[in-house]
């Protein structure tokens, strides 16, 4: 039996129409595969951009019209000028001359007298002085060792000179104080006491013992004798 065909249908006559296509399509997906690409998805934050309100300045309109200001005011009047007649007889104030001529005559100045300056009395306070006073017998040591040693020297004299037993006699018991104040002066002196106590006879027991104090060497300030204060409480104890 032998096959049938068709003498019309030939495979072979549009090979290479066939052939050019597919080499076309092929070298598209092969281009397109090589260029493809892929990305990871990635979330960015931009952020939020926000537009303030402008506040619009409201801007106040100006009264082109306003009201003039007033005119200055009118000049004042002249003060009244008084006419003075000639007839008014004015007094003229007469300048002597100082000028000196050889019938002038020269009085003689007297001899001046001159008036010695009166020193000050300064006083310094005992604490603070350069050089304290010295009690007789305290003329060693620096300055603290004679404020020590005068200190001690003016107890022993009060305790050994003052009448203890005057206190009974007046009618006074229990403990006693007596507040003396007294200087030292340019000198060296006892000046200027003054007491304090319960009774009027104790201030002039106080008073007498201090007066019977010796003199001494003045104190100095800056290289000059000064006045110096001194306090002295008494305290002592009414025997029953």
């Amino acid at each position: 039996m032998e096959p049938k065909k068709n003498s019309k249908a030939n495979v072979g006559r549009n090979s290479s129409l066939y052939f050019a296509i597919g080499l076309a399509l092929m070298l598209f997906l092969t281009n397109y595969a090589i260029n493809y690409k892929t990305y990871d998805e990635v979330v960015t934050d931009i952020g939020v951009v926000t537009m303030e309100e402008v506040i619009e300045e409201e801007i106040p309109i100006t009264n082109l019209m306003a009201t003039p200001p007033p005119p200055p005011p009118p000049p004042a009047a002249p003060e009244v000028i008084e006419i003075v007649e000639d007839e008014v007889e004015v007094e003229e104030t007469v300048i002597e001359s100082t000028e000196v001529d050889q019938e002038t005559e020269i009085v003689e100045v007297e001899e001046v007298v001159e008036v010695e300056a009166v020193e000050e009395d300064i006083e310094v306070p005992f604490a603070v002085i350069e050089n304290v006073p010295v009690f007789p017998g305290c003329e060693k040591g620096n300055n603290a060792a004679k404020k020590k040693c005068m200190s001690e020297k003016i107890q022993k004299f009060v305790t050994k000179k003052f009448n203890t037993e005057l206190a009974s006699d007046l009618g006074l018991s229990g403990r006693q104080r007596i507040n003396v104040i007294f200087k030292i002066d340019k000198s060296g002196k006892v000046t200027g006491v003054r007491s304090r106590a319960p009774h009027p006879g104790l201030e002039k027991e106080a008073a007498r013992v201090i007066n019977l104090l010796p003199k001494m060497k003045p104190g100095m300030q800056r290289g000059k004798a000064v006045t110096v204060p001194y306090s002295l409480p008494i305290v002592f104890q009414v025997q029953d």
